[in-house]
């Protein structure tokens, strides 16, 4: 088992033009944000491929999640000698503001994800998963009131069919390579990854938009013709 040696204190921020905001005001501030405002953002600043797979997507359509990636890989197997002492190492190493990105290799068989899981990533901090496969006692889990979004789900426990392989090491999914420590945001319209460099600059640009919003709405809702939106600078 092996993990990537992170420093939790690294600066969210590289630009130095920019504020230091603190890694949880920051979250929450992206959790106020939605998947379309995000990825316009980023889309601005040249970053056009950074969702994952269109078929990862919520348990329940409310959901959604911002936080710190904390990154776990693995792929069918067999072997179980050692597989739940892993898992535990990885639940134990789990931090407050976190969110699970599990890369599978598109695993289709078992659920990766459940109830207690579910339970000691809450009792850690972390604001939930990003699962590229499945989930069970899915029941259990809305329970929690724990936003995870998965592909599947399956009664197929991993023992056996499964096992993690590595975390908190640089994992693909889909066509985004994602690092622990990048910024995760997640709802209705999927899962996209923030690179840690521009996590602040991509926050303030999309609550600036979002303010330049509001202004092309009212003037929508004052009977300004699409046409003339668009010449005072408005986008649809």
């Amino acid at each position: 088992m092996t993990t990537f040696n992170t420093d939790k204190s690294s600066s969210l921020n590289t630009d130095e033009n920019l504020p230091d905001i603190p890694e949880k005001e920051l979250v929450e501030r992206y959790q106020k944000l939605y998947g379309g405002l995000v990825n316009d953002t980023l889309r601005e600043m040249g970053y056009v491929h950074q969702t994952l797979p269109n078929d990862i997507m919520p348990l329940r359509d409310h959901m959604c999640v911002a936080g710190i990636a904390f990154t776990v890989r693995g792929r069918k197997s067999t072997e179980t000698e050692g597989e739940m002492e892993q898992r535990a190492q990885m639940l134990d190493s789990l931090h407050e503001n976190s969110v699970v990105v599990w890369d599978t290799h598109r695993d289709d068989e078992s659920a990766h994800w459940g109830e207690v899981m579910t339970k000691a990533a809450i009792r850690a901090g972390c604001r939930g998963a990003i699962v590229d496969g499945g989930v069970r006692d899915t029941h259990l889990v809305l329970d929690q009131n724990f936003p995870v979004f998965i592909r599947y789900r399956s009664s197929n426990g991993m023992l056996g069919r499964f096992r993690m392989t590595d975390f908190q090491q640089p994992i693909t999914i889909g066509h985004v390579m994602i690092y622990p420590g990048d910024v995760i945001f997640a709802d209705i319209d999927g899962a996209i990854v923030v690179p840690r460099k521009l996590a602040v600059k991509v926050l303030l640009r999309s609550e600036e938009i979002r303010g330049e919003e509001q202004v092309y709405k009212q003037w929508i809702d004052d009977g300004m013709s699409p046409e003339e939106v668009v010449k005072r600078g408005g986008y649809f």
